[in-house]
């Protein structure tokens, strides 16, 4: 089994990192700087960094506060939020982000996969792909969750791994911030459709919840939020936890 890794993800709105449940909700969860350094202390593996405000609002990214994050971490940080060019991806990357993760942008215009991928070369591009079920199938989500678009989250994870994509980000929108496990089903299906990691998110409350998600999935990687940020799941716990269950964690 390929080494699993386990990565906190901080939603920034104003400056500060949030969390809600099912993208609605939001509750400030501390100072991102802060959280950054206590994470890297703790040995997470990498972290996401989504501007959850930036597409909506119509605006670039933080990129002033992702500078600060950036030079307090060595860990790779992935960067998103209000990417849509590659000069945005490169301004991001000067910044400090190591790989630029894409959303809406990317349902909107898919050929900017493969510009991203040709320019910064794939191992830099995650597309996040968010998702919820519609009556029997599940469906990708844009703006924040807000819109239900016509695309299949099968099809479109086998779309943007032939465009370039690097990496894939799923999120199910029905287990955000419930704390009741990760959507199998969907990440299960993801995971045998493409080739490429992805990191499933959405749903982690327990140390079980990793240790399914690994054990029913070829998932590369486990993301969390505020089962990290309010000290719920203590990573070197978990890691420990999991070695002990025989899934290999960096």
């Amino acid at each position: 089994m390929q080494t699993k890794r386990i990565i906190p993800c901080l939603d920034i709105k104003e400056g500060r990192t949030v969390k809600g449940v099912n993208f609605v909700g939001l509750r400030d969860a501390g100072d991102a700087m802060e959280l950054a350094k206590r994470y890297e202390e703790k040995g997470a593996d990498e972290l996401v960094f989504l501007d959850i405000a930036a597409t909506v609002e119509n605006r670039g990214t933080l990129t002033d506060l992702l500078k600060k994050v950036s030079q307090a971490i060595t860990i790779p940080l992935t960067v998103g939020g209000g990417i849509r060019s590659v000069s945005d991806a490169e301004t991001i990357l000067r910044a400090g982000a190591d790989k630029v993760s894409i959303n809406s942008a990317a349902v909107d215009r898919p050929a900017l996969i493969s510009e991203l991928a040709d320019r910064l070369g794939s191992h830099r591009v995650v597309v996040a792909i968010d998702t919820k079920r519609v009556g029997d199938d599940w469906r990708v989500l844009v703006r924040g969750g807000q819109t239900v678009t016509d695309r299949h989250t099968v099809a479109w994870a086998r779309e943007v791994e032939q465009l370039g994509a690097g990496e894939i980000l799923l999120t199910s929108l029905s287990h955000d911030g419930t704390k009741k496990g990760f959507a199998i089903d969907i990440t299960g299906e993801v995971c045998e459709a493409v080739n490429i990691p992805v990191i499933a998110s959405g749903g982690a409350g327990t140390p079980s919840h990793f240790l399914e998600l690994f054990q029913q999935t070829k998932a590369s990687a486990a993301l969390g939020a505020s089962v990290f940020h309010f000290g719920e799941i203590p990573i070197p716990a978990l890691k420990e936890f999991l070695n002990d269950q025989n899934i290999p964690v960096r």
